[in-house]
């Protein structure tokens, strides 16, 4: 099934679940988290068919306000290539262990959505994600018990300010502010019985083919990620959990290896769309953001 979040003509936050290409809206006034959490989605989606669909809504991120986001960096190309990029090697820890960072929920906007570009950066980048949402509370799971805590899966995309992160990350600390100004996710939430394991996943710019990939390229899999998140913690329903940039999946490793011309980053006016098979599309345009305002 898929399911995504939408706002109503009344500007009423609304679920839905999608037949036929039509979204059909869930009768009950809720949301996809309050669902997954309370495992009603079979039951909502036997409601949900008996409504007549609806046409012309604003998609949402499917889980508009995620108690944490992390997100991994799991597709070996892109480490090994976007490491090359700002002249380090990989640590050999990554292949013992994967690596995540938080990254800001209150950032997190729809498909559709415009994305500005934040203060003081000149080095916009998307990058091309899969993410898992997290269905069932667990703590210091087990990779073979994970996989069950899954409540589906979105296309995610995690913006990034590469001058900013650089900047920040010689800090030992971050990334931060290179990071957290916006995530694109949607346009639906796929339940994990529908998610291809190859699925293929693309980005272009201005409709010309960038990023090509597979998700069976990951090193780490999602069960191994949420194992490892849950470690001394736990895990929440809503939570989403990024697979990190598929090999070719942004600019940055673009232009590292065919060019900073051939591959520049974003502007004002650029068009981005990706896409992963049975994920649906994010389809954003870049807009100017603010100037940074001093601190001092």
């Amino acid at each position: 099934m898929r399911w995504s979040t939408f706002r109503d003509a009344d500007g009423a936050e609304r679920v839905g679940v999608w037949r036929d290409e039509r979204l059909h809206p869930v009768p009950e006034p809720t949301t996809l988290l309050a669902l997954i959490s309370d495992d009603r989605l079979d039951a909502a989606a036997r409601a949900a068919a008996d409504q007549p669909p609806v046409d012309g809504v604003e998609l949402l991120a499917p889980i508009p306000r995620p108690p944490s986001i992390r997100d991994f960096m799991a597709f070996e190309e892109h480490v090994v290539t976007a490491s090359a990029a700002i002249g380090l090697e990989v640590d050999p820890l990554w292949y013992q262990q994967p690596v995540f960072y938080f990254t800001n929920p209150a950032s997190l906007r729809g498909p559709q959505a415009d994305v500005a570009v934040p203060p003081g950066t000149r080095a916009l980048d998307y990058e091309l994600e899969i993410a898992a949402v997290i269905g069932r509370e667990g703590s210091d799971l087990a990779p073979a018990d994970a996989a069950d805590h899954i409540a589906g899966y979105v296309l995610f995309c995690d913006w990034s300010a590469r001058d900013l992160q650089g900047a920040e990350m010689a800090l030992n600390l971050g990334p931060a502010k290179g990071k957290d100004f916006a995530s694109s996710c949607g346009p639906w939430m796929l339940t994990p019985d529908e998610l291809v394991p190859g699925a293929a996943m693309s980005a272009s710019v201005n409709d010309r083919p960038c990023s090509a990939g597979r998700l069976d390229s990951l090193y780490w899999t999602f069960a191994e990620m949420i194992a490892y998140a849950s470690r001394g913690t736990r895990v929440v329903p809503g939570d989403l959990i990024g697979s990190g940039t598929v090999g070719t999946g942004c600019l940055l490793e673009l232009s590292r290896v065919h060019g900073a011309q051939a591959y520049p980053y974003l502007v004002p006016g650029d068009r981005v769309h990706l896409e992963a098979e049975g994920l649906g599309a994010v389809d954003a345009g870049v807009v100017p953001g603010p100037d940074p305002i001093p601190l001092r």
